[in-house]
């Protein structure tokens, strides 16, 4: 601007002129070198937590009764110690089952603080955002906390809560807890105003009723937040035996009615459990359910009881929901694996300090490994059942390149990483593997202990040594990666460490089928979907082809899944498209399997007409091989039993 601005006779002289040439121009345009910058220290202002009391009892008071916004109404007093001028109260972040930060703190609203009735000042922190910094006046005996809990209305703003015909009310998301003090030496008294007439279920002791409002026994904020509360209008609740009840919320009250001998046999699966593990870590339980596809989908382990979710006709339709029951077996399991026994670097004494997942393969792999066999224990889920859904593990670890890359505890950190949201290829990336090989992993443990005690021992003698600690104590027992292979080792002599560092540890292993194979079985292909595979696939109104073209389509003909490097894949199709035709013919989930069953054998390629944004593309998919879908089949012959025959079986008539 200060050039351009002069005459132009006048910046002629001046470019004539030693003192004024090009170069200094330029210099006085262009600094010397670019401004570098140094980083601001993040200065700790959230105190750690120590194990001592907090002074006195914080008063908890939630609002559930409006169903109409879903939102829950806190009001929290918490007293605070003479002298006291800064108060930081967090919401929970890292949260117990979930083995990461899912804390809800953007749904919070409305927070306030008072003291006498007047409004304070305070501050969120800048760097940990679940922490609320309030200003205390001086004489202050107590500060009042009011919020809202703004629950989800619609599954695109997450879980849903809250319907009109029942909630699920978990104290972490709506309730503040003083900085600087393990959570279980916070007391706190919780009282909770429900719609009217609706039944409510909880593990919280000492409760009483006043109106709708309900009230238990001061407890600590530890057993607070591991005591979730499910109720609603249609409502029922069964005594299983042993202190254990199943506590059903429904949709609509004919789905709560379902045969005597159904219930049994979740008699059945607290009897095998506790017979199972040797022991109860509970004085009593609850198996919280709620049989709704209006409220989001849940299965959460606590000590003392569990949150779980069925298809709205599991129960009435007992065949057709044998596909959907296993969540209540799994989480009942976690009494005993993860709540009372938990990997060391996964206990932490608040919800502020990060977990580390190093050993899910134990607390979630080994409780996904018992939950299948108590299953078909007890009658929960049929034998066949079961032994399909062990075979869609297995098949899909065929079909996993990501196997290569990563490993099974690799996968543990995926709950911090990647926050179970969908990945554009899961087959390359893997998933929370952790679960089923995991339990695969397992299996083989057990086969290679049966062999070695010539069948006198197996797992069930894990089960006893290493959880079996205690009975009636539900605190928690914490252990190592050495504990693990230590109590393998007093159950049968065994490389177990080299063992699980290698099937767990290591990636690039072959796809975990040994303890199918040695305990009597073989995975097969076969043309038909398994009953597991069939029967989820008819819920969800989706196909599955992942063993044969590579890709999973929905009821639209939209890909929603494309396996790396499969035929689809290396053709060109992805997440997204949408298919369009077959061979010429309109898609439907019939035409694609004719098709694919015509190109056996044959030289003629498939043709999709796809459709992805505003374009339409024929594709052309080489593959021959037919439709394909895993199943397990008996490999021990005449009248030799198998050792997974076994394992299935169940152990309450023998205990008799």
């Amino acid at each position: 601007m200060l050039i351009n601005a002069l005459r132009p006779s006048l910046l002629a002289a001046l470019l004539l002129t030693s003192s004024f040439s090009a170069a200094a121009l330029h210099a006085q345009v262009q600094p010397a070198t670019n401004t570098r910058p140094m980083a601001v220290p993040i200065v700790p202002t959230v105190p750690d937590a120590q194990d001592v009391p907090y002074p006195g009892t914080i008063d908890l008071k939630i609002d559930a009764s409006d169903v109409t916004t879903g939102a829950y109404r806190v009001t929290e007093t918490i007293p605070v110690a003479p002298g006291t001028t800064k108060l930081t109260l967090m919401l929970p972040e890292w949260l117990p089952g979930n083995h990461s930060p899912d804390g809800l703190i953007a749904e919070l609203a409305e927070v306030r603080f008072f003291a006498g009735g007047k409004p304070l000042t305070w501050k969120r922190d800048p760097v940990e955002v679940f922490a609320f910094h309030v200003d205390v006046p001086a004489g202050t005996a107590e500060v009042v906390a009011k919020l809202i809990h703004t629950s989800p209305l619609r599954e695109s703003e997450g879980r849903i809560t809250m319907t009109r015909e029942m909630l699920n009310l978990q104290w972490e998301k709506m309730s503040l807890y003083p900085a600087g003090h393990y959570v279980r030496q916070i007391k706190i008294k919780p009282a909770v105003t429900f719609p009217k007439g609706w039944q409510v279920f909880t593990a919280l002791d000492g409760k009483t009723q006043s109106g709708d409002t309900v009230t238990w026994d001061v407890t600590d904020y530890e057993t607070l937040v591991d005591s979730p509360i499910f109720a609603g209008i249609y409502a029922q609740r069964h005594d299983l035996g042993q202190n254990v009840y199943l506590d059903i919320v429904a949709d609509k009250p004919e789905l709560l009615v379902t045969k005597p001998e159904n219930i049994a046999v979740y008699r059945n699966l607290v009897d095998e459990a506790v017979l199972n593990f040797g022991t109860k870590h509970f004085d009593h339980y609850d198996l919280l359910l709620a049989l709704t596809d209006r409220m989001g989908g849940i299965g959460l382990e606590h000590h003392r009881s569990s949150e779980n979710q069925y298809e709205p006709k599991t129960l009435s339709e007992w065949a057709a929901g044998d596909w959907d029951r296993n969540v209540v077996p799994h989480e009942l399991v976690h009494s005993w694996d993860g709540k009372f026994r938990r990997p060391a670097k996964l206990w932490t004494p608040d919800y502020r300090q990060p977990m580390q997942d190093n050993l899910l393969w134990v607390y979630e792999g080994q409780t996904q490994f018992w939950g299948y066999i108590l299953a078909a224990r007890s009658g929960v889920q049929s034998k066949d059942m079961v032994l399909a859904m062990i075979a869609r593990d297995a098949g899909g670890f065929t079909q996993t390149p990501g196997r290569d890359w990563r490993s099974v505890e690799d996968t543990t950190l995926d709950p911090i990483m990647a926050d179970r949201k969908p990945k554009p290829f899961s087959s390359l990336t893997r998933n929370e593997d952790y679960y089923t090989e995991g339990a695969l992993v397992w299996l083989e443990a057990e086969a290679i202990i049966r062999e070695g005690t010539g069948g006198k021992k197996g797992m069930d003698d894990f089960a006893k040594a290493f959880f079996g600690l205690r009975d009636g104590d539900w605190g928690t027992v914490p252990y190592e990666f050495e504990d693990v292979a230590a109590t393998l080792n007093g159950i049968y002599p065994y490389d177990w460490a080299g063992f699980l560092k290698t099937r767990l540890q290591t990636p690039g292993q072959p796809a975990p089928l040994g303890g199918i194979e040695r305990g009597g079985y073989k995975l097969v292909w076969k043309a038909e979907p398994n009953i597991y595979d069939k029967a989820r696939m008819a819920e969800g109104k989706f196909i599955s082809l992942n063993h044969s073209l590579g890709i999973a389509i929905d009821r639209d003909g939209k890909i929603t899944a494309s396996r790396w490097d499969g035929p689809a894949f290396r053709a060109g199709l992805v997440s997204g498209m949408q298919i369009v035709a077959v061979n010429g013919t309109a898609y439907d989930q019939d035409t694609i399997k004719a098709a694919v069953t015509a190109a056996k054998g044959n030289a003629k390629p498939i043709e999709l007409l796809v459709k992805r944004d505003d374009t339409y593309t024929t594709i052309k998919i080489d593959y021959r091989d037919g439709l394909r879908w895993p199943w397990l089949e008996r490999a021990v012959t005449g009248k030799a039993v198998a050792g997974l025959d076994l394992l299935l079986a169940p152990r309450r008539a023998a205990a008799k």
